[in-house]
């Protein structure tokens, strides 16, 4: 029976799930596989700490750089951009490979460790940091390698699909639900990273760089997270057969790639829209496979656990079977032509007006729609906060979100608006 050496860097929540994995399970890897993981050493520097499981104190140390020397398999669940990254580098310039769930330093830094393993010829392996235990990040480099990804959307944030749920289902406001979430463990006393649609704008870049074989790192993403969706939105959306999520989208189509984060409508029949609470789900569009539909919990000690130890066996028989780096990361796939930049995406719209009662106003509306080359599909009118006021939904057929902002700023300067315009662009998935 072939063993491999495996070291864990951090023994937080996720660490200690990969070690209870593997301690508990190594012997059914061995059965399927053929080959044995060996926990050789985790590393932390509290390693006192109860952490819940049974572990030998000889497999605890406070040296993260001895424990790198001694083992086949470097597994960082430290979390952050500058420890993590120290030790990831010192692995795979040690020839060592590999596996992280660290979402944040790859979206931040995965050309520069991605190099550094090709120059090794060490693998770099990564799925627990998308989607959980959800197979994501294999399905895209090795399910899906025969085609090209046409689309991808992604509801990659459990915190912010859990407050949007609850809006929804219970007619509740965004604050309170997000006091609820916190108070759960479903949202950090700080949510500012998941709330504003950075966390899901780092899984998006590395989905990216999978599905179109180049790394855009996070400059080109544009983020919009959840503050500003409002309960009458989400009630609205509803009345128009709509759902509101957070979600990632990719998109190419001859060579032009967007790579976008906001909040979206998208149809209540799809399946997508019926992925809710903490769940997360991941739409992938190829050009011969079609639609395909990943749908798991994204978060959460064993749900991680389970996709870090896949990636260590895959890694493991990598090496057992001396073919390190049997497909790489990142090449490329698409020859693409442009990055689109947000101004020049083209989408539908709903936008919600809330102005006065009064004649003439909707002429004055829709002239402005018209002048900037947006086409109305609908527009419903409701009955406003006060008699003397109404609201006017809108949906516009597909148009340049830079023709978008420029009619907002102009329908925003007329007398008659009782608020600013709200605004949420619609997937017709």
């Amino acid at each position: 029976m072939k063993e491999y050496k495996v070291g864990i860097l951090g023994f937080g929540t996720v660490g200690a799930g990969v070690a209870d994995c593997l301690l508990k399970n190594a012997d059914v890897i061995a059965k399927r596989t053929g080959t044995k993981p060996v926990l050789t050493g985790i590393a932390d520097l509290d390693i006192e700490t109860d952490r819940g499981i049974t572990i030998s104190k000889d497999l605890l140390t406070t040296d993260a750089s001895e424990l790198i020397h001694r083992v086949d398999v470097v597994v960082e669940l430290i979390g952050g951009t500058t420890v993590a990254k120290k030790f990831i580098l010192q692995a795979l310039n040690e020839g060592k490979s590999v596996v992280t769930a660290n979402k944040a330093l790859l979206a931040e830094h995965g050309e520069e460790l991605f190099a550094a393993a090709e120059k090794n010829n060490a693998d770099l392996y990564y799925e627990a940091s998308v989607g959980g235990g959800i197979p994501i990040i294999k399905g895209l480099r090795e399910g899906f390698v025969g085609n090209r990804i046409e689309r991808i959307y992604g509801i990659l944030n459990g915190t912010c699909n859990y407050i949007l749920t609850r809006m929804e289902r219970e007619e509740i406001d965004f604050a309170p639900v997000l006091k609820d979430a916190q108070q759960l463990g479903y949202a950090e006393a700080n949510p500012s990273l998941d709330i504003d649609g950075y966390d899901t704008a780092h899984k998006a870049t590395i989905l990216a760089a999978l599905a179109y074989g180049k790394w855009f790192g996070m400059d080109p993403v544009y983020v919009q997270g959840i503050r500003d969706v409002t309960l009458t939105d989400i009630k609205f959306a509803g009345e128009l057969g709509y759902k509101v999520k957070l979600l990632a989208i990719l998109k190419q189509e001859n060579g032009d790639i967007e790579i976008r984060v906001h909040p979206t409508m998208i149809p209540k029949r799809t399946q997508l829209a019926m992925i809710d609470e903490v769940f997360n789900g991941v739409m992938v569009t190829g050009d011969y496979v079609g639609d395909t539909l990943f749908y798991g919990r994204g978060a959460g000690r064993n749900a991680t656990a389970s996709a870090v130890v896949g990636d260590i066996v895959d890694v493991g028989l990598n090496i057992t079977g001396k073919t390190t780096r049997r497909i790489s990361s990142f090449r490329e796939g698409v020859q693409y032509k442009n990055l689109i930049k947000m101004d020049d995406v083209k989408s539908r719209y709903y936008l919600r007006l809330q102005v006065m009662d009064v004649p003439g106003v909707l002429a004055k509306i829709t002239s402005i729609l018209g002048n900037n080359d947006i086409s109305i599909s609908s527009l419903v009118q409701r009955e406003g906060q006060s008699k003397h006021n109404v609201s006017l939904l809108v949906i516009t057929h597909q148009t340049l979100e830079k023709n978008v902002k420029a009619a907002i700023e102009q329908i925003n300067q007329l007398s008659e608006l009782r608020d600013t315009v709200k605004l949420i662009r619609i997937e017709d998935i």
